[in-house]
């Protein structure tokens, strides 16, 4: 079955960047959309950024000019380059495939998320 797989969270300094990676695996025919969410404590969840199959990007208003979303079709993975970092972007992040297909029956998933720590 499909599954994603997300890295590169840490604790990292105000001004910091961190890249976060999510492989999908499974017998992926496409996926349409791949994209990160995050949620941090006492706030709701916030899509981050999104990706479509043909490189179309979209972006919060709160990560614009720092954050940078791209994917390699090929390999099924959705980067995440975050500069700039700030504490309120301490969040977990949560990497999100939506229109997977596969052989089977695809559907939309999510992964178990990476912690991104930004202190002061």
């Amino acid at each position: 079955q499909v599954q994603l797989v997300e890295s590169g969270g840490g604790l990292v300094q105000a001004g910091g960047s961190l890249r976060l990676s999510c492989a999908a695996s499974g017998s992926i025919f496409s996926i349409n959309i791949m994209g990160w969410y995050r949620q941090a404590p006492g706030k709701q969840r916030e899509l981050v950024a999104t990706c479509t199959s043909n490189g179309s990007t979209n972006y919060a208003d709160s990560v614009k000019r720092r954050f940078t979303i791209s994917r390699d079709n090929a390999k099924n993975t959705v980067y995440l380059q975050m500069n700039s970092l700030k504490p309120e972007d301490t969040a977990g992040y949560y990497c999100l495939a939506i229109g997977v297909v596969t052989t089977t029956r695809g559907g939309d998933y999510w992964g178990e998320g990476t912690q991104v720590t930004v202190s002061s």
